[in-house]
């Protein structure tokens, strides 16, 4: 929980959408057929629609434990939580609604949401083996002087799922790795999710 030097500022969280600002944004944007990014194609455009679908399916679905939600509650100084991502982003719109469940619980967590390529400093500050891996999470006292967690892309059964992907997709396609992908999330109901955050989050009180 040192100090770490970053270039997230106080004008970049107040920037930020909070999560039901985010969802109204994206729903805006399908109405207008457009979505975040320089890649305006059909395909992106298919994911946003699909990230909406996804997000507002687990606002009604996703289930915080008794665990996590008395940790939560535990949390006495004011956190704030930066999540990086894009409309388009699958995992985002996956693990994003779960996140903003969890904010919820408290009145002290402050969740801003920025889009990845307006901050490319930002999201250079919180690469994933070099690449920028989306969504992000980076919580942050309320000063934002001290770093207290971060966590993303996904859970790490999809990380090491992807390696082995991208080494020997063994016949399997793109489309249908995808597939493969959001069935996961589906049936995981975000308890991976959950048990990578609980540590996190404890330790970020200590």
């Amino acid at each position: 929980m040192e100090f770490l030097s970053h270039p997230v500022t106080e004008q970049v969280i107040e920037k930020g959408f909070s999560y039901s600002e985010f969802v109204e944004f994206t729903e805006k944007l399908v109405e207008e057929k457009r979505t975040t990014g320089a890649n305006q194609s059909e395909a992106y455009l298919d994911y946003t629609r699909m990230c909406l679908q996804r997000m507002n399916r687990w606002n009604k679905t996703a289930k915080v434990s008794a665990k996590m939600t008395h940790l939560m509650e535990s949390i006495q100084e004011s956190q704030i939580w930066l999540i990086i991502t894009e409309a388009w982003c699958g995992d985002g719109a996956q693990s994003i609604p779960y996140l903003a469940k969890l904010a919820e619980l408290n009145p002290k967590i402050k969740l801003r949401i920025i889009m990845r390529d307006e901050y490319p400093e930002i999201m250079d500050a919180y690469l994933t083996n070099g690449a920028r891996s989306i969504p992000k999470l980076v919580a942050f006292t309320e000063d934002l002087k001290v770093e207290l967690f971060t966590w993303g892309p996904k859970p790490l059964y999809l990380m090491n799922r992807h390696k082995e992907y991208k080494h020997e997709p063994k016949g399997l396609s793109y489309s249908g790795f995808l597939e493969e992908i959001h069935l996961w999330y589906a049936k995981n109901k975000n308890q991976d999710l959950e048990a990578e955050l609980f540590p996190l989050i404890q330790a970020s009180l200590l």
